[in-house]
């Protein structure tokens, strides 16, 4: 159940990569996470997604939410296998089964 959120686009620059959806992940106000130990205990969308993609990626440095946009600061930049299995992590997030 749920919709699969589509990446409208991805930017690259330097350490960060920007990912731009088809959908508000937040309300007005932006979060951001340093580690998935700051995730815990925070009961929203972005902290949720920001322990996810933790989980898959222990080169990130940062998790940042904001309305549509997700942005990662990643060690050792960033290459097309990382950035497509992050996208996947992204297109599947509202996505589960009951």
């Amino acid at each position: 159940m749920g919709q699969r959120i589509q990446i409208d686009t991805t930017t690259v620059v330097d350490r960060s990569a920007i990912f731009v959806t088809d959908r508000s992940l937040t309300g007005t106000d932006g979060e951001g996470f340093s580690s998935v130990a700051d995730t815990d205990g925070v009961d929203t969308f972005p902290a949720k997604l920001a322990a996810e993609l933790f989980e898959v990626d222990p080169a990130l440095d940062r998790v940042y939410v904001d309305q549509n946009s997700v942005v990662l600061t990643r060690d050792g930049g960033w290459v097309d296998d990382v950035l497509e299995s992050t996208r996947g992590v992204i297109g599947d997030f509202f996505l589960f089964y009951g």
